[in-house]
C-alpha cells in the first residue's frame, strides 16, 4: 500500500497527517514553535525551528503508522501566507521569518494608502494595503535595514525555504507568490512595477510553478531521520488559505468557506479577477480559472486562547479533574449566558486587524460592560466578537461576489457546537461542517494525487469529505444578534479614529 503525507505549516504549529491513497488517516502529529514578539509590532519565527518541527512531525506519523506494507510516495505542502525570509548566497537565513502578523512596515503601508500607490498595487496584484504583505515588508528592509537588504541574495517564504532545505530545489507556486504582493494577477508572473518599487530582481525570487508541480528526491540524512525512502515525491501544494478552501469542498463559485484557526478567514473561488473598489478583500490567482477572493482576520482562535489564559487559568485544574478539554470548559461556561451576552460587545482586535479594517493599529475592547457582567459574559462576548468580525468580512464579500449559495466551515472552532451554532445565528444562514475538519492537510494530500496522475479534477475532493453536519439558525437567537451587529459595526468605525493614538502610546510605553 502507498501513503501520502499532507503537511500544514501554520503560524503556531505544524500538522502532519498520513493518508493512504483512499484518503484514510493513519496517523497525526502536531508540533509547535515560538512566535517571537520582542516589540509590540514584531511577529517572527525561527525558520529552522519550523523546519525541525516538520521533520519531527513527519517522523512521528511514519513511526505511529508502522508502515510494514508499503511506503510514503509523496509529501505535499500547505503553509501560512505572507511570510518573508532573507537568505544569503549560500541560502543561509539572514533574518528570522517575518510572519503575516508582523506590523513593522505599517508606516509604509499607510504611506501607500494615503498617496494612492497602494491602490494601484492592489489593482495589479490583488494584495490589500497592509503590512502583512511581503511587498511592504521589503520596503521596510530597504529603508530601515539597507545593509542587510544589500547582502540578501534571495527573498523567500517559509514553505520555499523548507522545501529547499529538504531537496535543494528553490521553487514557488502561484498561490504563495500571489500572497506576496509581487505577482501580477493577470499575467501570473512577477510584476515588474512591484519589483522596481521594492528594489529587488527576479533573480532574487524562486522559479514560479503550478500547485501540482512535483520533483523526486530528498536529502539522505533527512530521509533516514523520517523513516522514508529518498525517492519520495515533493509536491508544491499551496497556501493554507487556498487549501483550507479546497479542503472543505468550497470549489464552486458562490460557495463560501470559513476557517477559524489561530487566525481566520472568509473565502470564495471565482473564475476571473474580482477587485473590491474599497480594497477590503484580496484576490489571488490559484490555478487556471480559479481565483480566490476573501478577507483574512488576525484574530481567530488566538483570541480565545488569550481569553482562556487571562480569565480562566484558575479553572484549568478543575477542568482537568473532570476530564474536560479546556476549550470545552470555555464553551460550557459561555453557554450559561444568553445570546448577545446581555449587551456586552467585544472587539477582538488584539493583534491589529486585517479584513475588513486593514488597520495594523486596531486594538481590542469590551463595550457595554456593567456590574451584571461576569467572566462567563466575557468569554461568550469574545466568541461572539470573533463571529461578528467574520460576518463583517462576509458583508464585504457579498458586495463583490454576491449572496452565497452555501457556507462551509472548518477549523478547530467547529468542534464546539455552541460556537458553530453561534455562527449560524449571527450569519442567519445554514452552516455546513464537513466531517473532515483538517481541511488544509486533506487538500494537500489531494493535490499530491493530482500531481501523481491519481486524480483528474479538483471537484473530486468532495468524495473524501465524509458526512456533513448542518447547523440552522435559531429565530429567537438571531433576533438578538440583528440588534447587536449594527452596534458592533458602528463602534468599529467610531473607535478607528483613536486606534493609532493608543497604539503609539503602547509603543512608547511597552511595559
Amino acid at each position: 500500500m502507498n501513503y501520502i503525507i499532507g503537511i500544514d505549516v501554520g503560524t503556531t504549529s505544524t500538522k502532519a497527517l498520513l493518508y493512504d491513497t483512499d484518503g484514510k488517516i493513519y496517523a497525526k502529529a502536531n508540533k509547535g514553535y515560538t512566535l517571537y514578539q520582542d516589540t509590540p509590532d514584531m511577529a517572527e519565527e525561527d525558520p529552522d525551528e519550523i523546519f525541525n518541527a516538520t521533520l519531527s512531525a513527519i517522523q512521528e506519523v511514519v513511526a505511529k503508522a508502522q508502515l510494514t506494507d508499503g511506503k510514503v510516495i509523496a509529501i505535499s505542502w500547505s503553509a501560512q501566507q505572507h511570510s518573508l525570509i532573507a537568505l544569503n548566497k549560500d541560502f543561509k537565513p539572514l533574518t528570522r521569518t517575518l510572519t503575516w502578523a508582523d506590523n513593522r512596515s505599517e508606516k509604509y503601508a499607510r504611506e501607500y494608502k494615503e498617496n494612492g500607490r497602494g491602490m494601484a498595487m492592489y489593482q495589479r496584484t490583488g494584495l490589500p494595503i497592509h503590512p502583512m504583505g511581503p511587498f511592504y515588508k521589503l520596503l521596510y528592509f530597504k529603508n530601515e535595514q539597507p545593509d542587510l537588504f544589500k547582502r540578501t541574495a534571495y527573498w523567500v517564504g517559509i514553505k520555499e525555504y523548507i522545501i529547499w532545505k529538504y531537496t535543494g530545489v528553490l521553487k514557488e507556486e502561484i498561490s504563495m507568490a500571489a500572497a506576496s504582493g509581487l505577482l501580477n494577477m493577470k499575467t501570473c508572473d512577477w510584476d515588474p512595477e512591484a519589483l522596481k518599487e521594492t528594489g529587488i530582481t527576479k533573480d532574487q525570487l524562486p522559479e514560479l510553478v503550478d500547485l501540482t508541480d512535483k520533483f523526486q528526491g530528498i536529502k539522505s540524512e533527512y530521509a533516514k531521520v523520517m523513516g522514508i525512502d529518498e525517492d519520495v515525491y515533493f509536491v508544491m501544494g499551496a497556501t493554507d488559505g487556498a487549501l483550507s478552501t479546497i479542503g472543505v469542498g468550497a470549489i464552486d463559485s458562490g460557495v463560501l468557506a470559513i476557517n477559524i484557526g489561530t487566525s481566520a478567514a472568509v473565502r470564495t473561488f471565482v473564475d476571473k479577477p474580482r477587485i473590491d473598489p474599497k480594497a477590503r478583500l484580496y484576490c489571488y490567482p490559484i490555478m487556471k480559472g480559479k481565483y480566490l477572493v476573501g478577507g483574512p482576520i488576525n484574530n481567530g482562535g488566538i483570541v480565545l486562547s488569550w481569553a482562556h489564559d487571562a480569565l480562566f487559568a484558575s479553572e484549568e485544574q478543575a477542568a482537568k479533574l473532570l476530564g474536560m478539554d479546556s476549550y470545552d470548559m470555555l464553551s460550557k461556561i459561555a453557554a450559561t449566558v444568553p445570546a448577545g451576552s446581555d449587551g456586552l460587545i467585544f472587539h477582538p482586535y488584539l493583534g491589529g486587524e486585517r479584513a475588513p479594517l486593514w488597520d495594523a493599529n486596531a486594538r481590542g475592547s469590551f463595550f457595554g460592560l456593567n456590574r451584571k457582567h461576569t467572566k462567563a459574559h466575557m468569554i461568550r462576548a469574545v466568541m461572539e466578537g470573533i463571529m461578528y468580525n467574520l460576518y463583517s468580512v462576509t458583508l464585504a464579500l457579498k458586495e463583490v461576489t454576491g449572496d452565497p449559495k452555501a457556507i462551509l466551515a472548518a477549523g478547530g472552532f467547529a468542534q464546539s457546537k455552541l460556537w458553530t451554532q453561534m455562527m449560524a445565528d449571527i450569519f442567519e444562514n445554514d452552516i455546513i461542517i464537513p466531517e473532515s475538519y483538517e481541511s488544509g492537510s486533506l487538500a494537500a494530500m489531494f493535490l499530491a494525487k493530482m500531481a501523481l496522475g491519481m486524480e483528474d479534477k479538483l471537484e473530486d475532493i468532495k468524495k473524501y469529505l465524509g458526512k456533513e453536519n448542518k447547523y440552522q439558525p435559531n429565530e429567537e437567537t438571531f433576533a438578538r444578534y440583528r440588534k447587536l451587529v449594527p452596534i458592533y459595526l458602528r463602534l468599529s468605525r467610531e473607535f478607528s479614529t483613536e486606534y493609532k493614538a493608543i497604539a503609539d502610546y503602547q509603543r512608547e510605553f511597552p511595559g
